[in-house]
């Protein structure tokens, strides 16, 4: 987490922290060579250390630290100051890549006190609830940051995203992993320790995104808060909650393009001739749900 208390925003319906403003000069978490923070590895930033056989290693370089190895000890200093890509060697004279890591590299390591929203999940979200730059867009339910992370990078720095969570602990492990991963302030987001199942104070919202248990109780609020055209999609883990969400969304009327989806992901070894599934897949995680609303009742 960042150094100090975040700033603290005290509204009569809601404890909001903002993290600095919209700027250039801040991270929005994209490592695009035009971006600050894509040149040399300098101390305190995250690297992902891959050893020989491809495993990875999530690491904050430090000077005097080491990341020790059944294969040899890799010194933090041999990184720093090197170009991302780079291969150092371990005390036993074995090869390491430094890299920075992906998103979803960073996302499964994360610190957490909750499920995530994983990142094959949230890479569905983003296309099916159509969450580009420039956008609002309003999470409920932010829990670790997961989908958070993901959608700061979606909306850019042009865009807002506004999370509403009822837990302190949560929006400080939030801004905690965002913090971690952007290495600076990310000026794009806005938190607020707020139940939505009683109101919504933010307006002109493109998307509504939500990870609740019950978030049929949310549509009430969103019209005269999201925009007509505007998507709410919603993350839930059972398909009775699915249900429940989609029947809530068609008893109003107000909402074209329902869908409901589960991803599963499987990888492919691929090796000489040796081609076949992987054993292990991505199976069942959650339901993404996505709907638009319309002007009036259909």
């Amino acid at each position: 987490m960042q150094d100090g208390a975040p700033p603290a925003i005290v509204e009569k319906l809601s404890c909001a922290w903002r993290q600095g403003s919209p700027s250039p000069g801040l991270g929005h978490l994209t490592h695009n060579p035009q971006v600050a923070g894509n040149a040399l590895f300098v101390p305190g930033e995250i690297a992902l250390l891959l050893d020989p056989d491809g495993k990875r290693f999530l690491v904050r370089l430090a000077e005097r630290d080491s990341l020790h190895h059944h294969r040899g000890a890799v010194h933090h200093a041999d990184v720093i100051g090197q170009p991302e890509g780079c291969r150092v060697r371990s005390s036993q004279g074995r090869f390491f890549t430094a890299l920075r890591p992906r998103l979803l590299d960073f996302v499964l390591d994360m610190p957490r006190r909750s499920g995530i929203v994983y990142p094959k999940d949230a890479a569905h979200l983003l296309a099916w609830a159509d969450i580009a730059p420039g956008q609002r867009v309003l999470e409920a339910g932010v829990g670790s940051g997961a989908l958070t992370l993901a959608l700061l990078r979606a909306v850019g720095e042009r865009g807002l995203v506004m999370g509403y969570e009822l837990r302190a602990d949560f929006i400080e492990l939030t801004l905690a992993n965002v913090h971690a991963f952007a290495g600076v302030q990310a000026g794009n987001l806005l938190l607020r320790e707020r139940d939505i199942y009683t109101g919504i104070v933010d307006t002109d919202l493109d998307r509504v995104v939500l990870d609740l248990p019950e978030p049929w109780r949310v549509l009430p609020h969103l019209p005269g808060t999201l925009r007509s055209g505007g998507w709410v999609a919603a993350y839930t883990p059972s398909i009775i909650q699915a249900s429940q969400f989609v029947d809530a969304v068609r008893l109003t009327r107000q909402y074209v393009q329902l869908e409901t989806h589960e991803v599963l992901l499987r990888g492919w070894h691929i090796q000489g001739l040796a081609v076949r599934p992987e054993h292990d897949m991505f199976g069942h995680t959650g339901f993404l749900s996505v709907a638009r609303l319309i002007c009036e009742p259909a």
